[in-house]
């Protein structure tokens, strides 16, 4: 065996060159770029592969002949070029597909892969364009520019020091406000000051840094909801706008806690965002939604229709926000917000096979020159979020029929990313049962790397002019072929039959996700299988690396679980023991680097408290006033960035991979007329069934600035109307919300925006008996002074039958349209 390095340059040829010629064209018009020509070139640098592999593999992995040529050198030599690669430990897919197709060829090779890709400018292009090129096209976050000089990989191996805190237990006051500083905590002085008192007072010893970190992460706001768990001490209205009517719906709220009984706990928003689901269960009129220990997904049983035989099936539904990581890395955060929307209901071993997106922007059009400092430009973020959104989901086989995106100037404080998923499996294939000690943690999946550190604390920050410099390793790259093979072992009965309790990745990484599943676990760090050497304790505990899954299985089907995971080629292993210690021990190599008693870590820390005002907003009242109905005005209206036709952002997505779409995202002749839901039939393998689920939203940001207890209901409302509008039965319709506010701080009349829109979606759930059996909140849309539009978008879903869905399209001629007016009043009520 002969074994070389070799690098590789592939171009396409001339009548494919698109993508060449996309960025050349996007170069002209937002750059003013003069040039002649633009070649654009993927990069392979390859390790130690064997000479004999490497010349089938020019032929078959690294070109199709057909359309691409290959070179092993280039001329560059005066020649005006840019080139750039990934970040180190963010994962690269072009590489990772390479090596797997190589593997292919020869299961025993061993090379390794990476990329990168080069552009050739064509013509006279100025120092100063070069430059302005460079920083439009690598974005800091995710990629660097390329040192063609070398042909070597970053090991990325240096392994980092575990931190020592000697005098922890012994700190004053100020030294703890300096050491939440210094360490970059997430955590509130207090909470840190409870911890010391722990430490001090039930351990007799200082921390270790692992578990500063995982009480950090446990503790964050992602994880532990800190702002949706602040307690609030006064609600007080002062709003000139439906203060009476805001009143009585807290009112409302109010004798609804007593009747649940929660009169002692705290008034917190998630009490206020849960209390229609609670009234409900309480009378009994909710059976259908599944209760158990898991809750990363809405979760309902319904009868599904099998070639004419009833089944018992769990319909799941999620919704997921990534607002943060897609404003600094759109690709990347765009990408896993609809991976990581996947995961929750996948975890509830549910196939998931519908999907849609709702987005808001700034304005795309605005020139690059008006772009805000520290910012990307609004066209790159919207282009490149929906390049990632719609590759991830194209790619792991989700169809999505409903794209939305919607212009406020609001959103260039922080772009909006949110996704929503449903999924389906038969009821008698999932099982919900208590880990016992004895019972085996696996741990299932893509490998754990540094590009996952800091997500969970990271993703409710306030934006800042350092958000680009300083997060890159909290936005990691999705690997939708990864998660593919897990909804494919998901599927199998024989698998989803083993596992007793399953946890998904998401927030958290290793501490959370395999922490969360038993009261007493004994975690081995250096069991957890990792990208590259040199990840020291703390980064294996906390990195959040996409495409895994943490599952609970019998000792005794431990053996079985592995296999049936390598027949899908994923790899799996045990990394994990259920003890009845009722402590969380993790080890690295033999040495205890964490060991905290569960009841401590599930006290959440300190809880917050907050004063809430609410007051009159500023935005003007967009109800009460006649539309002109002139051929000028309406043209005028149809030509807004929310009215107008957004057929070219929905083709980038897949809508029919899967054979079960009801409802195509365009309908009518000339496909030009847009659905108002997303219809997709249950997945039966055979295809034989007329059941099928409906996923529709609501939101108008005008309604939002305008009043938030009026903007949430209408979310709530034409969520529901929209399901009425295409066939669907609002009796089954369970909501899902998704709130998305400026930082609160402790400004009252902040927190009295979001009261007052969780006591009108209250409202709407309170009149109809239905209720939000799941939700998402996000408030993190800040950047300096620049805030976000209140948003509470609200997702419908409930199944019905194929046969009563109606398309919007007129069918012939003599169809009718009418148009249902409801009384509402000029204030919007």
């Amino acid at each position: 065996m002969s074994l070389i390095n070799k690098r590789i340059f592939v171009e396409k040829k001339d009548r494919f060159r698109t993508e060449a010629q996309d960025l050349l064209n996007e170069l002209s018009e937002n750059l003013q770029l003069q040039a002649q020509g633009l070649r654009l070139f993927n990069i392979y640098d390859i390790f130690d592969i064997d000479s004999e592999d490497y010349a089938k593999a020019k032929k078959t992995v690294f070109t199709e002949v057909m359309t691409d040529t290959l070179y092993e050198t280039l001329d560059l030599e005066a020649k005006p070029v840019i080139v750039w690669e990934t970040l180190p430990g963010q994962y690269d897919q072009r590489a990772d597909s390479a090596m797997q197709c190589v593997k292919l060829l020869n299961p025993a090779s061993n090379c390794r892969i990476t990329t990168g890709k080069l552009m050739i400018l064509e013509g006279e292009v100025s120092d100063e364009m070069l430059k302005k090129i460079e920083a439009y096209v690598i974005n800091p976050i995710e990629s660097r520019v390329k040192d063609l000089s070398k042909l070597a990989i970053d090991q990325n191996v240096d392994v980092k020091p575990l931190q020592q805190f000697p005098h922890f237990i012994e700190m004053d006051a100020a030294q703890i406000a300096a050491f939440v500083a210094e360490q970059g905590l997430a955590m509130s002085e207090a909470d840190l000051t409870l911890v010391q008192h722990y430490f001090r007072d039930e351990e007799k010893r200082n921390p270790t840094e692992t578990e500063i970190r995982v009480l950090d992460t446990y503790w964050s706001d992602h994880c532990r909801h800190t702002t949706f768990e602040t307690c609030l001490k006064s609600v007080k209205i002062t709003t000139e706008r439906f203060g009476e009517q805001i009143q009585q719906a807290y009112q409302r709220y109010l004798q609804l806690r007593t009747a649940c009984g929660r009169d002692e706990k705290p008034q917190t928003l998630m009490d206020m965002a849960t209390i229609n689901a609670r009234d409900l269960r309480r009378q009994g009129k909710s059976p259908e939604v599944e209760v158990s220990e898991e809750i990363n997904a809405c979760s309902v049983f319904i009868d599904v229709d099998h070639d004419g035989q009833p089944e018992k099936w769990l319909l799941m539904f999620k919704n997921e926000t990534h607002n943060h990581p897609t404003e600094i890395e759109p690709f990347g955060g765009a990408s896993t917000c609809i991976g990581g929307a996947i995961r929750d209901p996948l975890s509830g071993r549910s196939y998931v096979y519908q999907a849609m997106r709702v987005s808001g922007c700034g304005n795309i059009l605005e020139k690059l020159d008006e772009t805000i400092a520290g910012k990307l430009p609004q066209k790159v973020i919207s282009k490149k979020a929906t390049h990632g959104n719609s590759s991830y989901g194209n790619q792991i086989g989700l169809p999505t029929t409903h794209v939305r995106e919607i212009i406020h100037p609001s959103y260039v404080a922080k772009h909006m990313e949110v996704g929503a998923v449903v999924g389906a499996a038969k009821a008698e294939n999932v099982v919900r049962q208590s880990p016992q000690a004895g019972d085996v943690v696996i741990l299932l999946g893509g490998k754990t790397g540094r590009d996952g550190i800091g997500g969970a604390t990271g993703s409710s920050k306030e934006h800042n002019l350092k958000s680009l410099e300083v997060c890159a390793s909290e936005v990691q790259k999705g690997n939708a072929p990864e998660e593919r093979k897990i909804q494919r072992l998901f599927r199998n009965p024989d698998c989803t039959r083993l596992i007793k309790k399953c946890n998904d990745f998401g927030a958290g990484g290793v501490c959370v996700a395999i922490g969360e599943l038993a009261d007493g676990l004994e975690i081995h760090l250096d069991q957890v299988r990792t990208k590259y050497a040199g990840l020291n304790a703390t980064e294996i505990a906390i990195s959040e690396s996409q495409e895994r899954m943490a599952v609970v299985v019998s000792a005794a089907d431990e053996a079985k679980f592995i296999a049936l995971a390598a027949e899908e080629n994923l790899e799996a292993c045990r990394v994990a023991e259920v003890t009845d210690t009722g402590r969380l021990v993790m080890k690295m190599n033999d040495q205890t680097v964490v060991d905290l008693a569960r009841k401590f870590i599930d006290t959440s820390g300190v809880r917050q408290q907050a004063d809430v005002e609410i007051a009159t907003l500023e935005g003007a009242n967009p109800f009460g006033t006649d539309t002109p109905l002139g051929k000028e005005a309406i043209l005028t209206m149809m030509a807004q960035p929310n009215v107008c036709c957004q057929k070219g952002l929905g083709e980038m997505f897949d809508a029919s991979i899967g054979s079960t779409t009801v409802l195509m995202p365009y309908g009518g002749k000339t496909q030009l007329t847009p659905a108002q839901a997303s219809v997709q039939k249950l997945p039966v393998l055979d295809g034989k069934t007329t059941t099928c689920s409906i996923l529709t939203y609501g939101f108008n940001p005008r309604i939002m600035e305008y009043s938030t207890y009026v903007g949430a209901m209408d979310s709530a409302l034409e969520s529901m109307a929209k399901t009425v509008a295409c066939g669907g039965d609002f009796e089954k319709i369970h909501f899902s919300f998704q709130e998305y506010f400026e930082r609160l701080n402790q400004d009252p009349q902040r927190w009295g925006k979001v009261t007052e829109a969780l006591l009108g979606a209250m409202q709407v759930q309170d009149y109809f008996q239905k209720a939000a059996i799941g939700g998402k909140d996000s408030m993190s849309g800040t950047f300096n002074d620049k805030h976000v539009v209140p948003t509470l978008i609200s997702f419908a879903c409930s199944d019905g039958s194929v046969r009563n869905i109606i398309t919007p399209q007129l069918k012939t001629p003599g169809n009718r349209l009418v148009a249902f007016k409801p009384q509402i009043s000029a204030e919007g009520l």
